[in-house]
């Protein structure tokens, strides 16, 4: 998958989770600035990730890497070369 269809992906999770539209949803978006995601928000769209793009477990130590769209995106996209 490239990034376009990973970002389209996501836009499909956020947008369900969220309850937005997935066209308000770019690379920018700030999960905590932007959505008002908490602790318990960004978990369940971790695992919710980690199902649909079969990536395995997201570590501990990337998790606070994973600020906006576009750093879930990237790492997505890294991981399944």
């Amino acid at each position: 998958m490239n990034v376009q269809d990973v970002l389209a992906k996501m836009q499909e999770l956020i947008a369900e989770q969220f309850a937005l539209e997935a066209e308000s949803i770019t690379m920018d978006t700030s999960f905590e600035d932007d959505l008002g995601a908490d602790s318990v928000d960004l978990m369940e769209l971790v695992i919710a990730m980690e199902e649909e793009f079969e990536i395995g477990e997201v570590s501990e130590e990337d998790m606070p890497e994973l600020k906006t769209v576009g750093d879930c995106v990237n790492y997505l996209v890294n991981k399944q070369k």
